[in-house]
């Protein structure tokens, strides 16, 4: 029988922080990642004309170092952004793990640069203003795609001699015995036990957690469901404002229907990309790239549509993947359309895209129509929010823009937690965005350094109780 005193399940940035916090304590820590490891991560279709295998698990969005840190590399410092930790622990706490969480980014490796906190910042934000767009600002250290390996081997080089770090193991169940946090079931159906366990599946994971709290009867929250496009335009259009900010939170009313819309992971330069999530049943989903040492001549963004169901709705990961699906089953994988034959009612063909001035940096992407995948009520939520950036950054409404689809964020559910992100299960932690506490980097670091902490006053308090 194996015995750990701490298990880690998922490699992402919430487990490899809490891995970290833990790393020079007397612990014996296991980290378990059903990924592969940074260098062997790899889209076989990456840069080429094709359909997604898929693969399992997705080599985008699983394996050491997880999705968000993996594609685009943003850390973005502000408690406000990224992540719901103020909930849980106040804006002081929160404000103060997020420069801890930075100074250990810097520590290995990331770049000294913050955007995003120049004076043009509030001339932006007045005209954002005029055109009924709220943009919120935050500072944003960008690694990029590439630096990201670096960083993330620097991570794992330090916890090496540390953690025992397992790479290609599953984990398929939570062991709890008299309400306490007992150790993992392997896919391969081998126990690990410990005394603590934190579970940071990540957004790939986000199901497979809905499902191990549905099992132990633990109370799960909605949060709204969030699904939309993927952006495309000449880089020039918005140089202006990702010179300055490089990530441009917009969040927009929709007029007609009042629904909340907003960008999301804005790659200046770079280059749109296919990833599967949804673990052992998958599906086809698309994101974004942008590098810190080569350029296309493109940018991208998500516009997200944040839809709050009521009763008797309680699956949201479910309909994101069914809407994922919708594309899929058109395409084969991501579909691609120009704005101007979605505003038109015609579907995209291979002519008119060849036609137009933007070209797609998704070449196995397929023409389509858009409006036989997503909801009327999100689709005129979208088509109003571009009209909207149009007025702060003439081009975007172009008709030559291209919009790909669908792009689903799964988090949508979320566990009851204390403030130091305890479940109801005594011992068992949980953290990083498929817990749906944080969305991004550095909240998903910081979530994993809260988790940690807390097992180390534990444990500490133990060892008082036991000399007193």
């Amino acid at each position: 029988m194996e015995k750990f005193d701490v298990i880690i399940v998922g490699g992402g940035p919430a487990g490899l922080f809490a891995a970290l916090e833990l790393a020079d304590s007397r612990l014996k820590v296991l980290l378990l990642e059903k990924g592969k490891d940074i260098d062997r991560r790899l889209c076989p279709i990456h840069g080429k004309v094709g359909v997604c295998p898929p693969c399992y698990p997705c080599g985008v969005v699983s394996g050491l170092g997880g999705a968000g840190a993996f594609s685009d590399g943003k850390l973005t410092l502000s408690p406000h952004v990224g992540g719901r930790l103020v909930d849980y622990l106040g804006l002081g706490r929160t404000e103060e793990l997020i420069k801890h969480v930075d100074s250990l980014y810097l520590r290995f490796g990331a770049e000294d640069k913050v955007y995003g906190l120049g004076e043009e910042v509030e001339a932006f934000r007045k005209k954002a203003s005029l055109a009924e767009l709220r943009l919120i600002p935050v500072g944003v250290r960008h690694l990029g795609t590439e630096r990201c390996r670096q960083v993330l081997r620097a991570i794992k080089d330090y916890l090496a001699p540390r953690v025992e770090i397992r790479l290609g193991e599953t984990v398929e169940q939570v062991l709890v015995e008299d309400g306490r946090a007992a150790g993992v079931r392997t896919g391969r159906g081998e126990k690990l036990f410990s005394d603590y366990l934190v579970v940071a599946p990540g957004r790939e994971g986000a199901e497979w957690l809905q499902q191990e709290a549905s099992r132990l009867k633990l109370t799960l929250h909605h949060n709204p469901v969030d699904v939309g496009v993927r952006v495309e335009l000449p880089g020039v259009v918005l140089a202006e404002l990702t010179n300055a900010l490089y990530e441009s939170k917009l969040e927009f009313f929709s007029r007609t229907f009042d629904d909340r819309i907003r960008t999301f992971c804005m790659c200046p330069w770079g280059e749109v990309c296919m990833e599967c999530t949804g673990g052992a049943d998958p599906v086809t989903t698309v994101n974004g790239y942008s590098y810190a040492d080569r350029r296309t001549e493109n940018t991208n963004f998500a516009l997200l549509v944040s839809t709050t169901f009521t009763e008797p709705f309680r699956d949201p990961i479910a309909y994101g993947k069914y809407l994922a699906r919708l594309a899929n089953l058109l395409s084969g994988g991501v579909l691609v359309q120009r704005l101007g034959d979605l505003k038109e009612g015609r579907r995209s063909t291979p002519a008119r895209l060849e036609r137009g001035l933007v070209r797609p940096t998704l070449k196995s992407a397929v023409p389509g129509d858009l409006s036989c995948v997503l909801p009327y009520r999100f689709l005129k939520g979208i088509l109003e929010m571009l009209e909207a950036m149009d007025l702060l950054a003439p081009g975007v409404n172009s008709r030559h823009t291209l919009l790909y689809g669908v792009e689903v964020k799964f988090y949508s559910s979320r566990l009851e937690l204390s403030p130091s992100l305890e479940t109801q299960v005594k011992n068992l932690f949980a953290c990083g965005d498929g817990v749906g506490v944080t969305r991004g980097l550095v909240q998903a670091s910081a979530s994993g350094v809260v988790a940690a902490r807390a097992i180390l006053d534990r444990v500490k308090e133990g060892a008082s109780t036991t000399k007193a």
